[in-house]
């Protein structure tokens, strides 16, 4: 959690402005401040509960208390969001907390020790280029701050000294360059280097109406995830988020999530494991029991349609196998695109309840096959299986 630093200030003195403003005493927001309709709700949520007693407190003592109301604000925000999103993280864990505990003194000391940091300039710098970065990069400024570099710095150190065997991050497009510097203060503190995999995640386009729709968080121009779970579901929401390897940019199509059609690929899958529900209580209605199956029943699934659902039900363990060892479940969601695929045209050439006794328990059986690994593969992308559509 960015809970710590300039941005933090600039946070607590925005909500300061829109405090002030609902009370109808003008203040000028700060140079770079924040403009978005949440900074209002979190003064109203300050006004509501506490009236007017802080306009006479001294203004650093506001500000602190104002810091503190809009983290715990936005956090409780993004907890109960992401829990409707079916995401829970084990461990928030704060940058501040971080910086009180001294341990960016003591990296700063041990690289120190081992002979990568030089001063120069009044500022303290790391020896990056020896290990292959394209510069040297500053770890504290002239004046005595801590860089953003340090503070990172800390931060792993911190998760190796709770234990972590490996340490995986997500960071975004725009830091594509500090991976180089951060390998190198890995390996600069002895650490073994695979023991830390920096993965970019690109960015995601929201497109509506054709159009992308442009985001500002700092001029309040943005679409939550509240938001867009309201507009097209949770289930699509995970599926379109699924559909891309992280390292690829995403355009999610708005219009295309809400759509109850075949060209929906989420609604796609579902549907298949739906009309495979009603096949089978349609069974069930009629009084077909699935007998016993011997290789003779199963030798009777000779069509075409038939043998393709068989031949793609085969592979899924691999496909589990491949998305669990390069951590990037795309693959599952285009495998379920393609079993949704070969199950449709069965579906619509072929009955599963005929007269024929021994080739209906034969199809039933292929069919409940098709529904399990369409429920499974769902599951594990934490996206429902409807039975009925």
């Amino acid at each position: 959690m960015n809970d710590a630093g300039r941005q933090v200030d600039l946070l607590a003195e925005s909500v300061d402005t829109a405090y002030h403003r609902l009370l109808g005493i003008e203040m000028p927001l700060p140079e770079g401040g924040y403009r978005g309709s949440y900074v209002e709700k979190i003064a109203t949520t300050i006004l509501e509960r506490d009236s007017t007693k802080y306009v006479e407190m001294d203004i650093g003592e506001r500000r602190a208390t104002f810091r503190a109301a809009a983290l715990n604000w936005i956090l409780d925000e993004q907890k109960q969001i992401l829990r409707r999103f079916g995401l829970v993280y084990d461990v928030w864990f704060s940058e501040r907390e971080l910086r009180e505990t001294g341990i960016l003194d003591s990296v700063l000391t041990r690289l120190s020790e081992r002979g990568y940091v030089y001063n120069q300039d009044g500022a303290a710098w790391f020896t990056s280029t020896l290990f292959g970065d394209e510069k040297d990069r500053v770890l504290v400024t002239s004046d005595g701050q801590p860089t953003y570099f340090l503070t990172d710095i800390a931060y792993h150190e911190n998760k190796f000294e709770r234990g972590f065997e490996k340490v995986i991050d997500l960071w975004g497009p725009d830091h594509h360059g500090h991976i180089p510097r951060m390998n190198a203060a890995m390996e600069a503190l002895g650490h073994d280097p695979g023991r830390l995999e920096l993965q970019i995640v690109q960015q995601v386009n929201l497109i509506q109406g054709g159009e992308k729709a442009k985001m500002s968080k700092r001029e309040g121009r943005l679409v939550s995830m509240e938001e867009l779970i309201e507009e097209v579901g949770v289930d699509a929401a995970r599926f379109f988020f699924l559909m891309r390897r992280t390292s690829a940019h995403l355009d999610f199509d708005l219009d295309l999530a809400k759509e109850q059609s075949d060209e929906n690929p989420v609604y796609y899958v579902q549907y298949a494991h739906a009309r495979i529900c009603s096949i089978l209580r349609h069974a069930e209605e009629t009084g077909v029991r699935r007998r016993g199956l011997d290789r003779g029943a199963l030798s009777r699934l000779t069509a075409d349609e038939e043998t393709a659902l068989i031949r793609i039900l085969l592979i899924y363990p691999e496909v589990i196998e491949k998305c669990a060892a390069s951590r990037d479940p795309h693959g599952l969601t285009a495998y379920l695109q393609e079993v949704a695929a070969a199950f449709h045209p069965f579906y619509h050439r072929h009955r599963v309840v005929t007269e024929d006794a021994e080739l209906t328990t034969a199809r039933l059986v292929l069919v409940e096959a098709v529904r399990l690994v369409l429920s499974n593969g769902l599951s594990l992308l934490g996206i429902s299986a409807p039975e009925q559509m």
